[in-house]
């Protein structure tokens, strides 16, 4: 059943269903979590795979929140500092907490996924770099560079080639760059200045030290973007002709983060123009050969990503898609969030509470969830449709007590008026999603979501006392 993903862009669909929705790079959703969660309840989550005799391959998150200045538009975990102390404190903290979960999975630690994410990874040095992974390695088993995909987000603005090729001998071989925007007037308004050429020669160095994949982030919607500024932006990636493309829609909330204050609300572009800017990234980077994944990221044909997700193998968890499915992700740094054994659980998310729990001995953890049955199947039926953009019935309803149709009786009824505008088809016991409805997959996935259909049911019901739904809009 699966062939070429493709996209169709309809504006007037677009606009009928975009609302505020989750972005499923899990499920349940973070804000499922709770503090009734902790340590003791992770250990035995552990404990279970322990008891199993899982072999499973490991991927490994390691978060940096550091950063040397504020961007604007930025809604991620991060610390602005140019105190250094700070991450040489931070580092020894880190290597406890991996040293701990190490020793926790002995006898199943194989590394096959390393991602660095931040705020700005490389804003430890080369020297704390080599000390964090030679400890690494010290506490987990590495599969081979050909094997594995250890990838690093990176500041252009923060490297240079000679770091670059440092980062390729210390074990990293995929490289994701923050670009945003080349457009001059609109990087000032976010605050990050980052000349087209000091960008190319990152690109460019990557190539030379051999790291297998390139991606480049870009961000539409932010401030004094136009349709030509947007057109001379891809333009320039078209001609850096990175392996993937991420491209994220700018989700102005201020009343949630705090830096998006400084942003003009006038200087925006407006819904619609935001709309015909998506339209635009999408019929030219199809153009130049480029395959929609799904939700915000494009790659070439023989990248990887578009590999799996033609194979069936496509995943999605925290860091967005990847080619390696089925494995459990350990999570380790302020915040971040590990998936183990049918259990979510997030670290602390302040330094001084993420440095006491390590200093009581005990893992950062804050609060997490454990996923019954019913959050399984629909975790499974949600990740086939974001990844796949279609899902076997009879797939799925193997060993189910309760038969697929009788079971999401209430899903499929809801279903029926994404059929009826062309998103979905559901025939021969496939539900696939139509190119048309590609773009609007969050809202598809979220028909699945009890949770989500359970607090908006509180929400109508008592819209005073309800805390508002914290989500961007779909699209």
């Amino acid at each position: 059943m699966n062939t070429m993903p493709s996209v169709q862009f309809d504006a007037d669909i677009i606009n009928k269903l975009s609302m505020s929705g989750p972005r499923y790079t899990s499920y349940p959703t973070a804000d499922r979590f709770t503090a009734g969660f902790g340590y003791g309840n992770f250990l035995e989550a552990v404990a279970g795979l322990t008891y199993r005799g899982g072999r499973r391959p490991l991927s490994l998150y390691i978060h940096v929140p550091f950063c040397d200045r504020l961007c604007y538009y930025c809604a991620c975990n991060k610390i602005i500092t140019k105190d250094r102390s700070k991450a040489a404190t931070y580092l020894g903290y880190l290597k406890q907490e991996t040293a701990m979960q190490g020793k926790l999975f002995a006898g199943m630690n194989r590394v096959e996924q390393l991602h660095f994410g931040g705020g700005t990874p490389t804003y430890f040095s080369d020297r704390q770099m080599d000390e964090l992974m030679a400890h690494l390695r010290r506490h987990f088993e590495f599969a081979p560079d050909q094997e594995g995909e250890y990838s690093i987000e990176i500041d252009p603005r923060t490297v240079d080639a000679r770091r670059i090729h440092t980062l390729r001998a210390q074990g990293f071989n995929r490289v994701s760059l923050g670009v945003q925007d080349f457009d001059p007037d609109v990087q000032k308004a976010v605050n990050r200045i980052q000349p087209y050429e000091e960008t190319m020669a990152v690109v460019n160095a990557a190539r030379d030290a051999r790291f297998r994949s390139i991606s480049v982030d870009l961000i539409y919607g932010l401030p004094k973007q136009t349709m030509q500024t947007m057109e001379q932006t891809l333009s320039k990636i078209i001609v850096a002709n990175p392996d993937r493309i991420a491209l994220y829609n700018y989700a102005h909330m201020p009343h949630l983060f705090k830096p998006q204050r400084r942003i003009l609300e006038a200087d925006l572009p407006a819904p619609a123009v935001k709309l015909d800017m998506l339209a635009l990234c999408i019929s030219r980077l199809t153009a130049a050969g480029y395959v929609y994944i799904g939700m915000d990221h494009f790659a070439k044909p023989e990248d990887d990503l578009a590999v799996a997700q033609r194979q069936g193998r496509l995943h999605r968890n925290f860091q967005g898609y990847s080619t390696h499915a089925e494995m459990d992700l350990v999570a380790c740094g302020v915040s971040a969030i590990s998936a183990v054994n049918g259990t979510y659980s997030q670290n602390e998310k302040t330094l001084d509470e993420y440095y006491a729990r390590l200093d009581g001995g005990k893992l950062p953890i804050a609060r997490g969830y454990r996923l019954d049955n019913d959050d399984l199947l629909r975790r499974l039926v949600i990740q086939r449709l974001m990844c796949n953009f279609e899902l076997s019935v009879a797939s799925v309803g193997q060993g189910m007590a309760v038969p697929f149709r009788d079971y999401f009786a209430s899903e499929l009824k809801e279903l029926q008026a994404f059929v009826a505008d062309g998103l979905v088809t559901f025939e021969d016991d496939w539900i696939s999603v139509t190119p048309k409805g590609r773009l609007l997959i969050r809202n598809i996935c979220m028909v699945f979501d009890r949770h989500l259909r359970q607090a908006r049911q509180q929400a109508a019901a008592a819209p005073v006392a309800a805390q508002p739904l914290r989500y961007s809009r779909t699209i």
